[in-house]
């Protein structure tokens, strides 16, 4: 059941919110221009009729959008609420609280609870505060990848993370292993880790890593022999799994790069300092005047930046039909979408080489075009250093989309939070102008005065 928030019944003993904080901070006045009644009846389908009320949609969904705009944690951003009454009258509280609103784990099953099409009405609420970029005709479009939360893959690695899941099923199957290796292990990771310069040295590495292997695949034989039917059924899929993880060998493709994390992919960019990048693709769509985020999809793999295009805009259609707006007509594309020219009534635009028939008017118009594409770069950028991208902590490929979606969004209200205090600034600096002004024409007249009032 959807819950709402408490109304406001009045408390002689408790501190209101308004009456302590300054009402025309920025962060108060975004919360004032949020239409949150129109994500709540977005959301209401993903909750039951009856039943307990849930978590009020504002007070969560709020509380994800702020740890995405500070780069927060779950723990950190409950923390820092209790601290900071503009985050609470943000959240849609009337009275300043001092204890946690709910339990950090619960972000957890809101996320699983409206998943990635529920992501995708927050990323609309967030558009909805720049009116007219909802209808741009203009996108620019490019792909980056979101690494995910692993540590660099090796076979050393792999390995030892199969020994150790091996002998938890062990334990809590109360099975007493022939031999768990423990010693053994820590001296040959001894070995697959250290810098060797000659031969020899290399040798013993590939021996080190290849003994690893095997013991991995001699404790999970051991495991196998001696689970029951019933409990073989429990561990027989990841025992498998692990046995695949063994079996890779390093020119194979779809490979597994994490016991955790089966579906991370490695993603070559061509960067010289990162040569390889271990997440998902994600493609960033943004209009080509305010540069307001209206896309950010995921993808599995490492598809083509071409074929990436057609999928983000479906997700542009979902996500700009519920406020009236509409898919662009032309795409703004670097040399990686080559080969697509119109997807659907979109026309897609990539620099080619090569003389053109055009004139040099319209050449020049072309040519502004594809240079102001690279104004997305640099939102890329501060989507991975400033909203989460860079580093993905949430789970699975739900978790991908998840934190790609909120990322966007919270791109667009950290853009209309400057909008809103660069205006209180202006506006306090043009007070400030017209005080002086008054001042400086005050001063002649009181001279005047007082030198009629000597003579």
């Amino acid at each position: 059941m959807l819950g709402k928030l408490p109304l406001d019944k009045g408390d002689l003993f408790r501190s209101r919110l308004d009456s302590i904080i300054n009402l025309n901070h920025e962060l108060v006045r975004l919360s004032q221009e949020l239409d949150w009644r129109w994500l709540e009846g977005q959301l209401e389908s993903f909750y039951a009729v009856q039943g307990r009320p849930s978590i009020p949609v504002r007070q969560i969904a709020g509380l994800l959008l702020l740890k995405q705009m500070f780069n927060q944690s779950d723990e950190s951003v409950i923390d820092r609420w209790i601290e900071n009454p503009y985050w609470q009258y943000f959240t849609g509280e009337t009275y300043f609280q001092t204890s946690k609103p709910f339990d950090p784990s619960d972000f957890v099953l809101f996320r699983k609870r409206i998943g990635e099409s529920g992501m995708e009405k927050i990323l609309t609420l967030s558009i909805k505060l720049h009116p007219g970029e909802e209808s741009a005709e203009i996108v620019q479009m490019d792909t980056t990848v979101q690494e995910k939360n692993i540590t660099y893959p090796t076979d050393q690695k792999l390995a030892s993370r199969v020994m150790a899941w091996t002998r938890r099923f062990a334990q809590w199957s109360d099975i007493k292993l022939k031999q768990t290796f423990e010693k053994e292990e820590k001296k040959l990771r001894r070995l697959a880790t250290a810098q060797y310069r000659t031969k020899e040295g290399h040798r013993k590495r590939k021996a080190a890593i290849k003994r690893l292997k095997t013991i991995a695949g001699r404790l999970i034989r051991d495991v196998q022999s001696k689970l029951t039917a019933e409990e073989l059924g429990n561990y027989d899929d990841a025992l498998l799994f692990f046995k695949e993880i063994l079996a890779q060998q390093r020119m194979d493709k779809d490979k597994v790069y994490s016991v955790h994390e089966p579906d991370v992919s490695c993603i070559a960019k061509g960067k010289v300092h990162k040569k390889y990048e271990f997440g998902c693709k994600v493609s960033v769509g943004r209009t080509a005047g305010k540069g307001v985020i209206t896309g950010m999809k995921c993808f599995r793999g490492n598809p083509y930046d071409g074929d990436t295009i057609a999928p983000t805009l479906e997700q542009m259609e979902r996500i700009l039909e519920p406020i009236g707006g509409q898919t662009p007509k032309k795409v703004v594309y670097d040399r990686g979408g080559r080969g697509r020219k119109q997807i659907g009534k979109t026309s897609v635009m990539t620099p080619m080489a090569g003389p053109r028939n055009l004139s040099k008017k319209e050449k020049n118009k072309l040519k502004q075009l594809f240079r102001g594409r690279a104004a997305i770069e640099p939102t890329i950028g501060h989507l991975k250093s400033d909203f989460g991208l860079d580093r993905n902590f949430l789970r699975g490929l739900l978790g991908d989309a998840v934190n790609a979606l909120l990322a966007g969004a919270a791109y667009n209200l950290k853009m209309r939070l400057r909008e809103l205090k660069a205006l209180i600034f202006g506006l306090f600096r043009s007070i400030v102008k017209l005080l002086t002004e008054g001042q400086a024409a005050f001063i002649p007249s009181l001279n005047n005065q007082t030198q009629a009032w000597t003579i």
